[in-house]
C-alpha cells in the first residue's frame, strides 16, 4: 500500500506539470498531483518538488513579493524546469527500485534517460512513458470470458455458438450453408447467436433504460484509461449476502488511503461474488447478491464526479424497481457489471483500461476491463516483459468444437493436413503452406 501511494504521489506531480512554449511550468497547487504530494510526501525529492510547485503557483498569481516573482521567473526557465523534472524522475525511479526490492540508487543520469525517452524531449510522444512505466506495470484481467454457459438473467435466455457458415455460393471454393474448415478453406469462423447485449462482463450505456440516453457507440474515446478505485465490502457481504455498499464505505476507503476518490475515476466494488461464477453457470444465479445503494451512487457521481462505478453481480441492487440502475441510466451515467478478479488488485494506485465492442446504437457493451498496477502490488499480474503478446503461445492440442460449439484444445484428435485441398487459402501449391517456407 505504501509503495502504491508513493507511486501515485510521484505520478501526481508529473501530472501537475504543463507545457508552455519553451519549458514545462508547474500549474500550482490546485491539481490532483499537488494534493497527493501535500498529503504526505516522504522523500526529499518529493518535498522539493512540492515546494517549487507552490512557489511557481504564487508567481503565476502575481504575488507582490519580489522573492516570489524571482523564484517563479527562475522556475520558468528551461534549465530550472529540466532540473525540477529530473528531481521528480529520480524519485520515480527510486520508487520503482524500492518496489522491486533492489538496492539501486537513482542517479541524475537515470532521470535524464527517462526525460530523453519522451517526458521532455519528445513533447508529442508518450512512448517514453510506455517504455519506462507501462512496460514494467502488472496487468490483471478483470473480465469473464463468455460462452453459452455464461450465467444470465432468465428473462434473456442463454446464447448459442456454432461454426461459421458461408452465406453465399463461391464457385470452386464454398457452397452456401457449408461450414468453413481449416482443411477445405484454410480457416474457421464462429457464429454467435446472442440473446442480449447484457451478457457476461458488461458496460451499460444510459440508452439501456433511457430513450434519450447515449448508446454504446456514443461513448467517447476518453473512456479508455482511468484511475481505478477498488472498495472492499467482502467482510460485510459475509454477514449479509444482500449487503449494499454505502456512502460510509466510500468515506472509509478515503480515510484509509488518505485521499478522496479521484475525479473521473472508475470505482469498482469488490464483493467476491464472482468467485462462484462457475457454480452460477451450472446452478443458475443466486436469489441474493450484494449491491450498491442509491445514496452511494449519488455521492460518487455528484460529490466525487466519477466516470462510472462497477460491481461483480449482474444487477446494481436488489430493490424491486432496481432503483440504482434506473437512477444511473436516466441521469446519463454508465455502469460496469459482471466484473471479476478484484481480489487480485490493490484498492488504490492502479489504472483501468476500458475496452468494449462498438455496435452502432448498441444498448449494452461486451466489455474488457484490465487493471494496470504498480510492480509488486498484484496477485498473479503479468508484465509486458513476461507476456509480450507476440508471438502468442501455441495451443497444446488442435482446436476442435466442444458440445456447446466453443473451440477448445482437444486431445487425441488428428491434426489438420493443411493445403491438401486445392481451394484452401494460405497455400503456395497443394501440400505447401506459405508459412512453411
Amino acid at each position: 500500500a505504501a509503495q502504491s501511494r508513493r507511486f501515485m504521489r510521484v505520478f501526481g506531480v508529473l501530472r501537475s506539470l504543463k507545457m508552455q512554449d519553451d519549458a514545462f511550468v508547474p500549474t500550482g497547487g490546485r491539481g490532483l498531483g499537488y494534493n497527493h504530494v501535500e498529503e504526505g510526501a516522504a522523500s526529499g525529492e518529493e518535498l522539493n518538488a512540492k515546494k517549487h510547485c507552490a512557489r511557481a503557483a504564487e508567481g503565476e498569481k502575481g504575488s507582490d513579493s519580489d522573492d516570489s516573482d524571482e523564484e517563479a521567473s527562475v522556475l520558468r526557465s528551461p534549465l530550472a524546469a529540466a532540473w525540477l523534472l529530473s528531481v521528480i524522475a529520480t524519485a520515480l525511479i527510486s520508487s520503482w527500485a524500492s518496489s522491486r526490492g533492489t538496492s539501486k540508487e537513482a542517479s541524475l543520469g537515470d532521470a535524464v534517460q527517462l526525460i530523453d525517452a519522451g517526458t521532455v524531449a519528445g513533447r508529442s510522444s508518450y512512448w517514453g512513458s510506455y517504455n519506462d512505466l507501462f512496460s514494467a506495470a502488472e496487468y490483471v484481467d478483470l473480465t469473464h470470458s463468455f460462452s453459452p454457459a455464461t450465467p444470465v438473467w432468465q428473462g434473456f435466455g442463454p446464447a448459442s455458438v456454432q461454426a461459421g457458415k458461408a452465406g453465399v455460393d463461391m464457385e470452386g471454393y464454398v457452397k452456401k450453408g457449408d461450414e468453413f474448415t481449416y482443411y477445405d478453406h484454410g480457416f474457421q469462423t464462429t457464429q454467435y447467436q446472442l440473446t442480449t447485449d447484457q451478457y457476461g462482463t458488461q458496460l451499460d450505456p444510459p440508452a439501456h433504460w433511457n430513450e434519450f440516453g447515449a448508446t454504446i457507440s456514443d461513448l467517447p474515446a476518453t473512456f479508455t484509461l482511468r484511475p481505478l478505485v477498488v472498495i472492499n465490502i467482502v467482510p460485510k457481504v459475509k454477514d449479509h449476502l444482500n449487503y449494499s455498499a454505502t456512502v460510509q464505505d466510500v468515506k472509509d476507503w478515503e480515510k484509509a488511503h488518505g485521499t478522496k476518490v479521484p475525479k473521473g475515476s472508475a470505482v469498482f466494488f469488490r464483493s467476491d461474488w464472482s468467485k462462484a461464477w462457475d457454480r452460477y453457470s451450472k446452478d443458475g444465479l443466486p436469489d441474493q447478491f450484494p449491491g450498491v445503494s442509491l445514496e452511494a451512487l449519488k455521492f460518487l457521481h455528484r460529490d466525487r464526479e466519477i466516470l462510472f462505478h462497477g460491481h461483480e453481480p449482474l444487477d446494481t441492487d436488489m430493490t424491486p424497481s432496481l432503483e440504482g440502475e434506473a437512477w444511473l441510466m436516466h441521469n446519463n451515467f454508465a455502469q460496469g457489471e459482471g466484473i471479476t478478479n478484484l481480489h487480485k488488485v490493490p484498492e488504490h494506485g492502479c489504472l483501468l483500461s476500458i475496452g468494449f465492442a462498438k455496435p452502432l446504437g448498441g444498448l449494452g457493451g461486451y466489455a474488457r476491463y484490465v487493471a494496470i498496477c504498480p510492480p509488486g502490488t498484484t496477485e498473479g499480474g503479468q508484465t509486458v516483459e513476461e507476456v509480450p503478446g507476440a508471438p502468442l503461445p501455441r495451443q497444446n492440442h488442435p482446436l476442435r468444437r466442444d458440445d456447446s460449439g466453443v473451440m477448445v484444445p482437444t486431445k487425441d484428435v488428428e491434426e489438420t493436413k493443411y493445403c491438401e485441398s486445392k481451394a484452401a487459402l494460405g497455400c503456395e501449391t497443394v501440400g505447401k503452406p506459405v508459412w512453411s517456407a
